[in-house]
């Protein structure tokens, strides 16, 4: 099978911007029959119509968009390769951080802090699970990922982890609800709130286990803003790194309860070993103390 021609892909993308053939043709000094044959043949290659003529106007069919948003990648990706290696453009490219989505927002903005102060860059920021971050790492998507799961050596080889943080996790609540005299009281008397799928879930797991209680659950949440918002509505106890309710605390709107539960959440920083990292990262993780 041929490859795609980006050739006849650039030219798609430079008519699909403007929305008409002519304009098109005139602004790139060719004919319009051959701009109309480029396409043609783009469309032959793809199967699939890539433009419906509504009066003078060439509008897009849904093949027509799925492949002005690859094009749209594709050369966005040209365009970015070119300023990294050649030091040009608006200066420092945007930092693309990926963040688990059960991360605290908290955390994240703490990290990202000595970037932000110093308005070194722009920072493009995505939630979602380990594993699509992580092949959005390998395909050089991303630049850094947050997480709290450190990968393993199946993953890919070319990963460097950095263990940037290690907090530990607590019970916090309302302080009405922090009149207990053991843990063991506090636990099999209050609802809690717990993050699902994370290694807080399992440890915590084995510690009531430990003490031989059923806690009653009020909520098994994948993000922890919404474990910060519900313990502000009072629904229980989280189950969370002060770290995650550090507003709530400070303003006394919460309390923590004074028992340590001896678990922590460890917090890492995956990169790709890189020729050309972005510059700003190796800077930024030194910042990061455990």
């Amino acid at each position: 099978m041929n490859a795609l021609n980006y050739h006849h892909l650039r030219y798609f993308h430079e008519v699909a911007k403007e929305g008409n053939l002519s304009r098109t043709a005139e602004r790139l000094n060719v004919s319009q029959s051959a701009l109309s044959t480029q396409i043609r043949q783009l469309e032959d290659r793809l199967g699939h119509q890539l433009f419906e003529r509504k009066g003078r106007t060439l509008v897009l069919t849904e093949a027509g968009r799925i492949a002005l948003d690859h094009a749209d990648r594709i050369f966005g990706a040209g365009d970015e390769l070119l300023a990294t290696l050649k030091q040009q453009g608006n200066g420092t490219p945007p930092l693309r951080v990926g963040a688990l989505s059960t991360l605290s927002r908290n955390f994240q903005l703490a990290f990202l802090r000595p970037l932000l102060e110093a308005d070194r860059c722009d920072i493009v920021l995505r939630s979602g699970n380990t594993d699509g971050l992580l092949e959005d790492l390998k395909s050089l998507a991303l630049d850094v990922v947050l997480t709290t799961e450190r990968p393993g050596a199946k993953d890919d080889p070319g990963f460097a982890t950095q263990r940037i943080a290690e907090q530990a996790v607590g019970l916090h609540g309302t302080p009405a609800r922090l009149t207990h005299p053991t843990l063991r009281d506090l636990l099999a008397s209050e609802p809690l709130i717990l993050p699902t799928d994370s290694t807080i879930r399992s440890a915590f797991q084995n510690l009531v286990d430990r003490l031989g209680i059923t806690p009653r659950i009020a909520a098994s949440v994948d993000d922890m803003a919404m474990v910060r918002l519900l313990a502000r509505e009072d629904a229980g106890l989280a189950v969370a790194p002060a770290v995650v309710l550090a507003d709530e605390i400070s303003s006394g709107l919460l309390a923590t309860a004074p028992f340590q539960l001896k678990i922590s959440e460890p917090f890492y920083a995956v990169t790709l070993r890189r020729r050309f990292p972005h510059p700003a990262l190796a800077e930024l993780l030194a910042a990061q103390t455990l």
